[in-house]
């Protein structure tokens, strides 16, 4: 199977988690329109419902028989490390940015990590269901910031996906409302790069530690070589050199 691996970076409040509801709902994955209400990734009761993985802010959704990975980062400078080793998981991010407030400072401080680690984005103008929203400056904004933190060639290439996640519609211009997120997911998939597979023993970076009542404890995390199998002895590397 195909797979897409994103981090969703942005400031407070500019619409993330909207957003990945809507990918969920889109996805048609267990989510009935009487639901949009309650937002998935705020609500742990609806971690176990049939057909939706989530683990420390992981979603993942399959759109035209391709796994979409997202992750949520932390948008806040303290949490810098959690940030770094959430994007090592990714392979592109989301720049999500609210049409009307534009490019904030934690958006520019996670924007900063993704590109030093050479993540290619996708810039995603939110809100544009606003009044007074402006999304043509906003988006040359983007452009100003990734500029400034000496972004390369190819990043500067971004593409912009404009839309509005609480009325659930994306759009490549903005002037044009559709009726759902599907060009954002294309987007999505034409953009991103799929994981390489590299051969070899398995090897999984854990990024972030679950604990469920029903299975025990859960790592989440990327394997970043060989295959992992249901059963198989595994090694579990710890500090001071012990393995268990």
């Amino acid at each position: 199977m195909e797979i897409r691996n994103i981090a969703i970076i942005a400031h407070v409040d500019h619409g993330k988690t909207t957003l990945v509801d809507r990918m969920i709902y889109q996805a048609n994955l267990v989510r009935r329109p009487e639901d949009l209400g309650n937002l998935i990734l705020d609500n742990n009761d609806l971690e176990r419902e049939r057909g939706i993985t989530i683990l420390a802010k992981n979603v993942s959704v399959t759109y035209k028989g391709v796994k979409i990975n997202i992750i949520d980062t932390p948008g806040h400078s303290d949490f810098g490390g959690e940030v770094e080793r959430v994007l090592n998981m990714a392979d592109g991010v989301l720049l999500l940015v609210d049409a009307f407030e534009g490019c904030m400072p934690q958006t520019r401080f996670v924007l900063q990590k993704a590109l030093e680690l050479g993540k290619k984005p996708i810039v995603v103008v939110n809100k544009v269901d606003k009044l007074n929203c402006r999304p043509d400056e906003v988006q040359e904004e983007v452009f100003d910031l990734m500029f400034a933190l000496n972004a390369n060639e190819e990043q500067l290439d971004f593409k912009t996906v404009f839309g509005s996640a609480k009325q659930g519609w994306m759009s490549l211009d903005w002037r044009n409302p559709t009726t759902d997120i599907t060009p954002l997911l294309d987007t999505i998939l034409e953009e991103i790069p799929a994981p390489e597979i590299v051969e070899g023993t398995p090897q999984m970076l854990v990024s972030s530690l679950e604990y469920s009542p029903y299975v025990g404890r859960i790592a989440v995390g990327r394997i970043t070589r060989g295959k992992l199998r249901s059963g198989m002895q595994v090694s579990l590397c710890k500090r001071y050199d012990i393995i268990e």
